[in-house]
Parts: C-alpha cells; sequence; structure tokens
C-alpha cells in the first residue's frame, strides 16, 4: 500500500452523540495522488473527510479516537492550531459557495484572513490561483464582477481556486460535482488530474465512474466501517471483499 503517505488515519473511531459514525477507521492518503472516497450515503464518507482539517470539532457533543497525522504529526495534538491545519488541508464542499463579492475580493479574502497585506502578493496570489483553477482566462476581462453572476462550474472553479489561494499541501472535495452538469464536472476532474502534480487530494464522491477516472487509491466504507482499501484499478476490477465487488457494480448502493 502507499508507502508515502501525507496523511495517516490510524484506529479512528468517531462518534455523534451516542451514534458510532466511524469505526476503526486506517487510512493513507497518499502524497501527489488522488485518493477516492467511496460508499452509499450515511456510510461515513463525509464524516472521515472533515476530520482530516479538523471540522468536525466545530459540531457539539462530537467524540474522536485514534489518530489522523499530517506529515508524522497528530493534527490534534493540543499544540497544533486548528486554523494552521486548516490552511494546509483546504476544503471544496458539495454545493458551490462563494461569496457575495467580486471574485478577486472572493480569492482575497482568505489572503487577508491568513495575514497576507502586500497588495502586490494579493494580486499575484489571485491571478496563479484562478491560472491553476483554469478559470483565469474566462474571467480576467471581468475579474470585479459578482462572483455570484457566474455559472456553477465556473462558481465551483471559483472555489477551488480560493482554496488554492491560500497555498495549502492537501485538498479535500466532498463531492465536488454533485450539483454540476456533464461539461462543468468534466472540467473539474481534469483539473483534480492536473493539481495532483502539486497538491495530495482526497476525494469523496457517489460516482463510481469519477472514482475509477480520478483517483489512484479508493477506500470503500460501508456502515462506518473501511471495507476495503486498495489501488483504484484493482478496487474496481478485482476487489478483495464481495461487498466492495457488490456496491462497484451496482448491485447495491
Amino acid at each position: 500500500m502507499p508507502d508515502n503517505a501525507k496523511m495517516k488515519a490510524e484506529k479512528v473511531d468517531f462518534f455523534y452523540g451516542p451514534r458510532h459514525a466511524l469505526k476503526g477507521i486506517d487510512l493513507d492518503i497518499c502524497e501527489n495522488r488522488v485518493t477516492a472516497i467511496i460508499g452509499p450515503s450515511g456510510c461515513g464518507k463525509s464524516t472521515f473527510i472533515r476530520l482530516l482539517n479538523r471540522m468536525n470539532e466545530l459540531i457539539p457533543n462530537t467524540i474522536l479516537k485514534g489518530k489522523i497525522s499530517l506529515d508524522g504529526r497528530d493534527i490534534f495534538d493540543p499544540s497544533v492550531d486548528p486554523v494552521e491545519i486548516r490552511r494546509r488541508v483546504g476544503m471544496v464542499f458539495q454545493k458551490p459557495n462563494p461569496f457575495p463579492k467580486s471574485i478577486f475580493e472572493n480569492i482575497a479574502y482568505g489572503l487577508k484572513v491568513n495575514g497576507v497585506s502586500s497588495r502586490k502578493i494579493i494580486e499575484e496570489r489571485v491571478v496563479k490561483s484562478l491560472q491553476e483553477a483554469a478559470l483565469w482566462h474566462e474571467i480576467k476581462d471581468r475579474i470585479n464582477d459578482n462572483a455570484l453572476k457566474l455559472s456553477g462550474g465556473q462558481q465551483q472553479r471559483l472555489c477551488i481556486a480560493r482554496c488554492l489561494a491560500v497555498e495549502p499541501e492537501v485538498i479535500l472535495f466532498d463531492e465536488p460535482c454533485a450539483s454540476l452538469d456533464p461539461v462543468s464536472t468534466q472540467k473539474i476532474e481534469e483539473l483534480i488530474l492536473q493539481l495532483k502534480k502539486d497538491y495530495t487530494i482526497a476525494i469523496v464522491t457517489h460516482n463510481m465512474q469519477q472514482a475509477a477516472r480520478v483517483s489512484d487509491y479508493t477506500g470503500f466504507f460501508l456502515l462506518g466501517e473501511l471495507i476495503e482499501f486498495d489501488r483504484t484499478q484493482r478496487i474496481f476490477t478485482a476487489p478483495s471483499d464481495k461487498r466492495t465487488e457488490d456496491y462497484v457494480t451496482g448491485r447495491f448502493g
């Protein structure tokens, strides 16, 4: 299995109050690779991915057991700043969520929050992140327009650019194409394949074909357990667990 894990989950259990949402998860997120998390609704996919940047701790009455590390360091260690973790481990959500500001200000906002005050650096980073998100050529003449005027697919790429601007090391995608049309979905998938050269990526997806197209490794979750984790090609062609085979061939889920 992956020997160059950027992030590592070890014996992770997670509870929402009395509900045992994740059970003994061991999973590596490999550096400069795309790891897909698949499984039916309610199986713990989004819960797991939100642990990777400490978002679940914002929910009251939750308990985490086990360890999640980034570059070998426990991200839940009391000495670790959660804000810094969320900068290093960025997240793109299911529904595009641009701020009701200009395209420029959408991206500059995160930089300012992270203490970047130089106008020159902000302008450079805005352009660079829009280029990385394959959006610059479409919007460069209207960068001061309200971001809400963009199409759904463009809004999602803007949210990716906003994430890239603060220079994360890991990007988490939680169903990033769920609300997009096929053409926009293809653009996001092509973008993910480009981004893995410079970033470590994990993606939660309901779409089996998408997981097969974009990921190097796949983890199959069911009822809060990690049933199987392997190279994507193996998961989709020769899984070792019957439940994985039943899910990826569409017999349930």
